[in-house]
């Protein structure tokens, strides 16, 4: 967000949080990007503060965690002293979930496949509609493809995004049988080490896939841990990922940190996985 718009975040995530009987003396940004992430303290609650054309998936992550509260997976739970939904405020769409604070250690790779594990198994549970992953991948294609979306996006790195996306979705999604939910995104930034155990957040990008674009978010050694998966695949899905992650920081309304470096960074990403893959 920008800073404006940041300000106002906070100050609506302060306003619901209070009115549900919260006490809140400070509010800590933990993290700011198309949404933020706000710690409330003295309440101790954490605030995901989006910008109301977002409430469907602001919605969505709530309906996902409130049901994944049922099954015990190992993911971050909504706050219990409120209402389980998302409130509307001004311009913007607040859910309140638990604070944990974060402890230090870095998370193992086998700890990690085994997280990682445990949460698919809770999934597997859930009768929920979910978008396939494919759909993901659609919707990245079609900002590469629209140069009013993506001015500044170099035509040689356009092709290269454009074949990344089409010609790897092509060539991995045609089989959906292993196909169940997924996290969607469960990289490193979104499992958070913490006193109870390692827990999943940013619930929003649950998916429909193989569990293999699940485990092409995480660290490669994870993989490596994680019985029956597709190493081959993982590569694969790693290069998908890598392609949309880069067509989501060429639109023109991105507003990720660090932009310019992460274009950059993306696009050399996106060649080395597809070296790897025997498709560079």
């Amino acid at each position: 967000m920008e800073p404006w718009e940041l300000r106002h975040a906070v100050e609506a995530g302060r306003a619901t949080a209070s009115e549900l009987g919260l006490q809140v003396d400070d509010v800590i940004v933990v993290h700011n990007s198309d949404r933020a992430a706000l710690h409330l303290v003295p309440c101790d609650v954490l605030a995901r503060v989006a910008p109301l054309g977002r409430l469907a998936d602001s919605e969505f992550e709530v309906e996902v965690a409130r049901r994944l509260a049922g099954v015990d997976a190992p993911v971050a739970e909504l706050e219990p002293r409120v209402e389980p939904r998302v409130q509307v405020r001004d311009a913007f769409a607040v859910s309140l979930w638990t604070y944990y604070e974060p402890v230090g250690s870095e998370i193992a790779p086998a700890d990690y496949a085994d997280v990682l594990l445990r949460h698919h198994a809770a999934l597997r549970r859930l009768d929920l509609d979910a978008p396939h992953f494919t759909d993901r991948v659609a919707a990245a294609l079609r900002e590469v493809s629209d140069r009013a979306n993506s001015p500044e996006l170099p035509a040689s790195d356009r092709e290269l995004l454009s074949g990344a996306l089409g010609g790897l979705s092509a060539a991995i999604s045609t089989d959906e049988d292993g196909d169940q939910l997924l996290h969607g995104e469960p990289h490193p930034g979104n499992l958070l080490n913490t006193r109870r155990g390692p827990l999943f957040v940013d619930l929003a990008t649950c998916c429909r896939g193989p569990v293999e674009f699940d485990l092409a978010h995480a660290p490669e050694e994870v993989g490596k841990h994680y019985a029956g998966a597709d190493h081959d695949l993982i590569h694969r899905y790693r290069a998908l990922n890598w392609a949309m992650f880069s067509a989501w920081r060429w639109r023109q309304a991105d507003h990720m940190p660090d932009r310019d470096h992460w274009r950059a960074e993306g696009l050399n990403r996106v060649r080395a996985a597809l070296e790897r893959c025997g498709l560079g």
